[in-house]
Order: structure tokens, then C-alpha cells, then sequence
């Protein structure tokens, strides 16, 4: 049981860190899945409480601010809803058609268009394109870095003796 729940916790550190670039998949919550399949593996409980409690917190806020910033980052920049949802729709494309890195120049051109769908300058199309695309790469590094720290304690408490 505790090979399968191992094997099953290395699975999910590896699909959570391609998680953090395929917005499809949960990176950090698959991550944080393996801290808690590491918990149950080992006879002696390898986390405190308090730990998981921790990274518990640390994930849900990753995730939601995954989904919030760049919106929040189009929303300081004065993008119209024709931007925001420019900016879904072109992420969406971008990761069916150009995936992994498609999602982000999906975001960043979609946002433009909508921008321009909606009347604005080209100057003023670019800025909320650019505010919604910056938006997306701090949070593919925040997600991503979260992920790896989770990876990293993984492994180290698997091989502790």
C-alpha cells in the first residue's frame, strides 16, 4: 500500500507541475495531493498538522489568485468586457491550438481584440493586452513556484530516513 500511495504522490507532483502551465489542470491542489498521499504512505506521519494546514491555506490562495490577477491586472488598466472576454476566448484558442504557450499569447491577443472590438485605440488595445498578459505570467510563476517548493519537500521527506 505504501508503493501505490508513493507512486500515486509522484504522479500527482508530476501532473501538478504540468499543471501550472495547462490551466486545465489543478498544478498546486494536485501538488498538495501528494503531501497528503506522502502523509498516509509513511508508517510515522511525516507533516504536522500545522504544516498541512499551512500549505492547505497557501494553496487555495495560489488558486484563487490564479483565476483573479490578470483580471485584476486588465481591470487597472481600464480593459472594457469585450477585453476580458477577448482574453478568455483567446485563451482557450491558444491552448487548444497552441498549447503549452499558446494559453498566454491566446490571453494577451485575445484581450487586444476585444479591445478593438470595442472601439478603443490601438495604444490603449496594446496597454490592456499587455496588463492582462503580465497578469497571466505572474501567476504561471506563482502557481508554478508553489508546485515546485510542494515537489521539493516531496521528495525530501520520501528519501528522510
Amino acid at each position: 500500500m505504501e508503493f501505490v500511495l508513493i507512486l500515486l504522490g509522484i504522479i500527482c507532483i508530476i501532473i501538478g507541475i504540468i499543471g501550472c502551465i495547462f490551466p486545465a489542470i489543478p498544478g498546486p491542489p494536485l501538488s498538495y495531493a501528494a503531501l497528503i498521499l506522502l502523509q498516509f504512505a509513511k508508517e510515522e506521519p511525516v507533516f504536522s498538522k500545522s504544516f498541512l494546514i499551512r500549505f492547505a491555506v497557501l494553496t487555495v490562495i495560489v488558486s484563487l489568485i490564479d483565476y483573479f490577477l490578470p483580471l485584476l491586472g486588465a481591470k487597472l488598466y481600464g480593459t472594457s468586457k469585450y477585453g476580458i472576454w477577448g482574453a478568455i476566448i483567446g485563451m482557450i484558442a491558444g491552448i487548444i491550438f497552441f498549447p503549452p504557450f499558446g494559453m498566454i499569447l491566446g490571453v494577451f491577443i485575445g484581450a487586444i481584440v476585444g479591445e478593438l472590438i470595442a472601439g478603443k485605440e490601438n495604444s490603449m488595445a496594446l496597454k490592456a493586452g499587455m496588463a492582462t498578459f503580465i497578469g497571466s505570467i505572474i501567476a504561471l510563476f506563482i502557481r508554478l513556484s508553489l508546485s515546485l517548493v510542494m515537489a521539493f519537500i516531496f521528495f525530501i521527506y520520501l528519501f528522510k530516513g
